[in-house]
């Protein structure tokens, strides 16, 4: 997870710094099936590559025991134009949108942090749990889930997996038990609706939205919104596409751009400031954006050329 999360800084100082190529991405509603694909290429010309990633979110998966978000990434040599690797999407996925919320934990929470809440406790919520906890030493971690059962078996395993950060991991029943007095929070959810009241939020907690994605989909109510003091993006051009959780206040004139700092990979390139005091709210919104595939995707590549790890495949 450090090594993902040193890759996802790079990839947000990339983007930020106009370093690659990135159309928005291609999302195709599958409504016969409840379902989306989306396709997401980059291009980045320093580290020659070029690659694409397919992602399917169809939540209704879980029920035939098949993973809700199947994606592959496909990994070509800028200098010839040939596919170089096939990597498995939906692991790599969840890493790096775990390393991207661990990026942005670590750049605006509070050094002192050791109280955070999870909110959602599906595909993602795993690398998300332990970004944190890579980010920031941490005492206590509450999980709360629409299932309290789920949420309970869920804590079991993490507290198994995660066992060498000696980090007390807490399964409580609703969302408001474990925001309260939270120094970090972070909400991965496939949630319509908002997964917890902005007004529980203490002074100068760290919140990250992971999960929505969709325009009319938003997991931070417009309380959070307003009270934040700093709000950060993955991309600015994403998030004010697809953030519902962001385009929703705007269209209401709850608040406007004016309110918005900037990219993360801004604060990294030292272009804005991050979090400015100790009582600060800061709050970072992710889309997630290709960049962030590819360049983790390249390092993988790299590792397993190197490590000569992988099965060739004569195409």
């Amino acid at each position: 997870m450090k090594d993902a999360i040193d890759a996802a800084k790079e990839a947000l100082a990339i983007h930020s710094g106009g370093k690659c190529v990135v159309p928005l991405r291609i999302n195709l509603d599958v409504p016969r099936h409840g379902g989306q694909s989306l396709f997401m290429p980059a291009y980045i010309e320093d580290l020659e590559a070029i690659g694409v990633k397919i992602i399917s979110i169809f939540p209704s998966n879980s029920k035939i025991g098949k993973p809700s978000a199947p994606a592959q990434m496909v990994l070509l040599d800028s200098r010839t134009g040939e596919v170089v690797v096939i990597i498995n999407g939906t692991f790599l996925t969840q890493l790096r949108t775990g390393a991207v919320q661990g990026a942005a934990t670590d750049i605006l929470a509070r050094k002192d942090a050791k109280v955070a809440a999870l909110i959602g406790t599906g595909g993602q919520a795993a690398a998300q749990l332990e970004a944190m906890l890579c980010a920031r030493d941490l005492k206590e971690v509450r999980v709360a889930g629409r299932d309290f059962v789920k949420t309970k078996g869920f804590v079991r395993d993490m507290q198994r997996q995660l066992a060498a950060y000696n980090t007390e991991i807490v399964p409580v029943e609703s969302a408001g038990q474990a925001v309260a007095e939270a120094d970090i929070i972070t909400t991965v959810t496939t949630s319509k609706e908002p997964t917890f009241d902005g007004r529980l939020v203490k002074e100068g907690a760290h919140v990250n939205g992971i999960g929505s994605y969709t325009p009319d989909a938003r997991e931070l109510d417009e309380t959070i919104i307003k009270r934040a003091d700093g709000i950060y993006f993955d991309t600015r051009e994403g998030v004010l596409e697809e953030a519902g959780d962001v385009i929703i206040p705007l269209k209401k004139g709850v608040i406007s751009e004016k309110k918005f700092n900037g990219e993360l990979g801004q604060v990294i390139l030292g272009e804005i400031s991050g979090r400015e005091s100790d009582s600060d709210i800061t709050l970072f919104k992710c889309v997630g954006m290709a960049t962030l595939d590819l360049v983790a995707a390249h390092r993988v590549y790299k590792k397993a050329v190197e490590k000569g790890i992988g099965n060739r495949l004569e195409i």
